[in-house]
């Protein structure tokens, strides 16, 4: 069992210096937590690196683990029905996970895993600078928020961009009384997006 109480943090402002490509490199090469022991592709993202809209989702499952691209399975195509909901071209959004390895039988990360991987989602933020961060389900508002948002509503960052939690596709999976709701929600943010085309 390896453990990393004796490698030195890393911060996502050094990561940033690095771009994309380095942030890339980083993160297959890390090993600061154990879930990297079990995985066999990190998952970086998938998308536009210039996108207007970032969608975070919780970690890697078995289809993503597997291909090393996030959202490839069941609940990827759900997203992608919401993607396409939203009339998002492929050149405007992009798609990351809150932690790059599979954790174990699909648990959520714990606090600890969503705090290493921490850096590289804040500097994955910065680089890719969306207009609008999209938290999909509880877990993505937690390694990104301070405190908790409202289902929907959308609110402005110091630095200008707007953060909005929906349900993670996961969960539309099995309730899909709630893909009403969520298409409700979009409407209701939809010129976020698309009044800056």
């Amino acid at each position: 069992m390896s453990t990393n109480c004796n490698i030195p943090a890393i911060t996502p402002d050094e990561l940033v210096k690095l771009g994309l490509k380095g942030i890339t490199a980083a993160i297959l090469e890390c090993k600061r937590c154990q879930l990297h022991e079990n995985a066999t592709n990190k998952v970086i993202m998938r998308g536009a690196e210039t996108p207007k809209v970032l969608f975070i989702g919780e970690a890697p499952g078995k289809n993503e683990d597997e291909a090393g691209i996030p959202f490839c399975g069941r609940a990827g195509k759900v997203l992608d029905e919401l993607i396409a909901y939203m009339d998002l071209k492929e050149n405007e959004y992009a798609i990351i996970n809150t932690v790059k390895c599979r954790p174990p039988n699909n648990r959520k990360p714990t606090q600890k895993e969503l705090k290493t991987c921490r850096p590289f989602l804040l500097a994955q933020i910065e680089l890719l600078g969306p207009q609008v961060i999209i938290l999909l389900g509880n877990t993505a508002e937690q390694a990104f928020c301070v405190s908790a948002l409202d289902w929907g509503e959308a609110i402005a960052t110091p630095e200008g961009k707007h953060l909005i939690k929906l349900y993670h596709p996961a969960a539309l999976l099995y309730r899909r009384s709630l893909m009403e709701k969520q298409r409700e929600m979009i409407d209701m943010n939809k010129g976020l997006w698309q009044n800056t085309r």
